[in-house]
């Protein structure tokens, strides 16, 4: 019980202390390192870091973040704006290739259309997050390239032999079906598990990673 609490009142303090998020409306409760997020936050990059401040926390296996964004009333932008608004910064950001779209309903952005590399699909979500109005995200970008699906699984343990933060005894591995990568296996902190799942993002001919990693804590 007292470590349930310990986990728990951490997160609390962690989140408190960021800057970046206001946590008055935002509770958190713990269950053996699976951590509830409940409440509200005022904009979207606050719904994001509010989990990534959690996962910080020495003891964190899990966040479920059920926050919901309540935008102030002058932060509110009715569909056709925020659709606007979003498709003109995808539009100028150049990391970003021509076709991805953007649509808003009741504040929630969808981006559609088809990328070559992950790291584009990244980019155009990190584009439209921090625009006021946005509620939520849904990033239904697809992955489309001619690479040859018996090179991805080499592809993506070659990205993670690169990374720092992966250590050399990890025992993750990397499974593949096609153009679509399984990650099984452990790591020790949230900063490791992002490290894997961005690796093999970045490689060359992944469509779609599918996250089955454990963190010790």
């Amino acid at each position: 019980m007292a470590k349930t609490k310990d986990v728990r009142e951490a997160v609390e303090s962690e989140i408190s202390f960021d800057p970046l998020v206001d946590a008055i409306n935002i509770t958190v409760k713990n269950i053996n390192g699976e951590v509830a997020l409940n409440g509200t936050v005022p904009s979207y990059p606050q719904y994001v870091e509010a989990a990534a401040a959690a996962q910080r926390v020495a003891g964190v296996k899990n966040v479920h973040n059920h926050l919901e964004v309540a935008l102030p009333p002058g932060d509110y932008r009715d569909d056709p704006t925020l659709t606007t608004t979003a498709n003109n910064a995808l539009e100028l950001n150049i990391t970003v290739p021509d076709g991805v779209e953007a649509t808003a309903r009741n504040g929630n952005l969808t981006l559609t259309g088809t990328v070559t590399y992950g790291s584009e699909r990244a980019a155009a979500e990190l584009t439209v997050a921090a625009l006021t109005g946005v509620r939520n995200i849904k990033n239904d970008i697809q992955i489309r390239n001619d690479a040859d699906p018996v090179d991805v699984t080499l592809n993506v343990q070659d990205a993670l032999d690169r990374y720092a933060l992966i250590p050399d005894d990890s025992d993750v591995v990397v499974d593949t079906n096609g153009n679509t990568v399984t990650l099984n296996g452990h790591v020790r902190t949230w900063a490791e598990h992002d490290a894997v799942v961005d690796a093999a993002w970045m490689a060359v001919g992944v469509y779609d990673v599918r996250d089955d990693l454990y963190i010790t804590g």
